[in-house]
């Protein structure tokens, strides 16, 4: 059994099937785990859990790291709450009470034991807790750290040094909004095994990067070994990093430096950046294929536009083979450059004549693109040197982006690029949370959900392996919802869909669900509501929602104040109503902004009734949704 990050996932599963555990008398000689009941799921109410843990030798001293995701009520740690004192019984020394969102900093005993109670009322729960707990090694307090300043250095526990042992380590970086964050890599070198030769395929001691906080935010790559990973650019104001290493070997780690760049929007901005294929901004091991000609002379890296030196080609001539990029995070795709190649070694000329584009938020749930009913057959080259530019009639949301050649000429060679932007590119069209992990699962409800593994909180775009799924097996329309409490008052601005999936212990392709239409209203108290209207008919807006359970849509309406936003679902799958969301927006003009790391951390102060009579304000533009790139 894996250390680590597999740990913890046993640990969820043992919660999903609820054998919670509150309350242990533990020992410290080997790393272990303590989680809040159900974590990371809501946390049951009315608990009263306590655990002592003890090292065994009168000179260990024990250290307790917590998890990023952490979520406590807030109200001053009155209701829920957790309590760490330095020594065995309740009444030790104490060394903090903490609750709300920020989890602590490292807590280190002054002698061999420590004594935690972790405390909920009767309402208002939340994610809850976990936290690693283990014998002090010199380093660990800095195994766990947040970076707001605008630049500075990542490093492995005792850099350049060996790394302890048995270390799960995460590192955070937050920026402020209008900024993004590029993370580069100096120094790499983490233990491997020379059997796995793939990317991600890390047995021992490895180091995770993730758009948003960890376990939470969707993983962008998994690194070991002693190739340096590709430099990596975040816009979406939080990259986290985490560090686990084993009980052996060990190397000499990592280092890397970040740096804050403010990003300019522009209201006539144009969405066709370059993504970097032919530039090398998108690295090799962001490229794959279904396979490669034998000679190693036609590989996935040889694909880029321009490139001199042959093309890709795959094994065979065939409709299944198929060239893959993976852009790191959630892009709109807007165009797709292509080029045949005249082979070096033959002087024969090859070149695709049409494809057919795949696309994807996770690598694994992939649809073909359609134009209408049908999917949409690409025209590309009729020589091998030209390129031919194919824009992409309904731009697309994706992280995943596949060619797969439908006909050709000789046979298949592929050189190509691709075009697009950030969702963030586009004015007041900032993230607020959900994806990342920032919003907090007590800002998410809904008129009901199925069960634990359907909350609200798995409403999370891309991130989440499930989604929001209501309680009725046969759900009226416009009677159920999913509410966001934004934390504060927000300029909103449009909203991002995407149906669910399977979910957690279940592989049931019939939960496979989405929605079709839904209406939007919004709200600055959580009482009264205002639907986002449709201009040409003066009656709320019925919005057009997704057509496939993981390609995500985005709509947009009019600026509009709001810190409440609810979506009411109106048609949806065969496999019912099933939702994951993120909330587009931005700051309130000539308000201070909070920071990022503070600004959701209001907690429910009652609960929010349901207003299904709403006033009629809002317009939207008229034109096609996606018409503003």
């Amino acid at each position: 059994l894996m250390r680590g990050l597999t740990v913890l996932s046993a640990d969820v599963l043992v919660c999903v099937l609820c054998v919670f555990v509150c309350g242990d008398t533990l020992d410290a000689s080997d790393p272990g785990y303590i989680t809040s009941p159900g974590y990371p799921l809501e946390y049951p109410p009315h608990q009263n859990c306590q655990w002592v843990i003890t090292a065994p030798e009168p000179s260990q001293r024990i250290v307790l790291n917590f998890n990023p995701h952490f979520e406590l009520e807030r109200l001053d740690c009155r209701y829920d709450f957790i309590e760490i004192r330095d020594g065995g019984s309740d009444s030790a020394e104490l060394l903090g009470k903490h609750c709300s969102n920020i989890a602590p900093p490292a807590i280190i005993s002054s002698g061999t034991a420590l004594h935690i109670k972790f405390v909920s009322d009767y309402a208002h729960q939340g994610a809850g807790f976990s936290l690693r707990y283990e014998i002090f090694r010199t380093g660990s307090e800095f195994c766990f750290r947040n970076f707001t300043s605008p630049y500075g250095m990542i490093e492995s526990p005792g850099f350049p040094d060996k790394y302890p042992h048995n270390l799960e380590c995460s590192y955070i970086i937050i920026t402020p909004p209008h900024m993004d964050v590029t993370l580069t890599f100096l120094t790499f070198d983490l233990e491997n095994d020379p059997l796995l030769s793939g990317e991600g395929d890390c047995k021992y001691d490895w180091l995770d990067v993730w758009d948003g906080l960890p376990q939470v935010g969707p993983l962008i790559g998994r690194y070991c070994g002693t190739k340096i990973p590709p430099e990596i650019k975040s816009p979406s104001g939080l990259l986290s990093l985490s560090f686990h290493t084993d009980m052996a070997v060990a190397k000499d780690g990592f280092s890397a430096r970040y740096n804050m760049t403010h990003k300019e929007v522009s209201d006539t901005f144009h969405c066709s950046t370059v993504f970097g294929l032919e530039s090398g901004t998108i690295s090799d091991d962001q490229i794959s294929a279904s396979s490669s000609f034998y000679d190693g002379r036609w590989s996935p890296r040889q694909a880029r536009l321009n490139n001199i030196d042959n093309a890709w080609t795959p094994s065979e001539d065939s409709t299944k083979e198929y060239i893959q990029v993976d852009l790191h995070f959630l892009k709109v795709l807007t165009g797709i450059a292509t080029q045949g190649a005249v082979s070096k070694e033959t002087q024969k000329s090859y070149y695709v004549t049409t494809f057919k584009l795949e696309v994807s938020t996770n690598g694994e749930d992939w649809m073909t693109y359609r134009y209408g009913k049908n999917h949409k057959i690409f025209h590309a080259n009729t020589d091998p040197s030209e390129v031919v530019l194919n824009r992409v009639p309904q731009p697309v949301l994706a992280r995943f982006v596949r060619i797969r050649p439908q006909s050709w000429k000789s046979g298949i060679a592929l050189r190509f690029e691709l075009y697009g932007c950030q969702i963030i590119d586009a004015p007041c069209s900032e993230m607020q949370g959900l994806l990342s992990g920032l919003l907090p699962d007590a800002q998410i409800s809904a008129s009901s959900a199925r069960d634990m593994l359907w909350s609200p909180g798995n409403a999370r775009l891309v991130a989440s392996h499930s989604g929001w799924f209501p309680g009725p097996a046969q759900p009226l329309a416009g009677e159920e919802w999913l509410q966001v409490d934004l934390g504060v008052p927000k300029m909103v601005r449009g909203i991002i869909t995407q149906g669910a999936r399977g979910g957690e212990g279940t592989s049931s392709t019939d939960n496979r669900a989405f929605v079709r239409k839904y209406r939007v209203a919004h709200g600055l108290d959580g009482k009264n509501w205002e639907y986002v209207m449709d201009s040409k008919t003066s009656l709320p807006k019925i919005f057009e929602g997704n057509t496939h359970y993981d390609t995500p849509e985005l709509r947009r309406f009019e600026e509009t104040l709001a810190q409440f936003i609810r979506i009411y679902p109106e048609r949806w799958s065969p496999a019912g109503i099933g939702m994951r969301v993120e909330i587009l927006g931005c700051g309130v003009p000539g308000k201070t902004r909070a920071r990022r790391q503070s600004y959701s951390a209001r907690q429910w102060a009652q609960h929010l009734h349901t207003h299904r009579h709403c006033k009629h304000t809002v317009h939207t533009h008229t034109s096609s949704p996606l018409s503003w790139f």
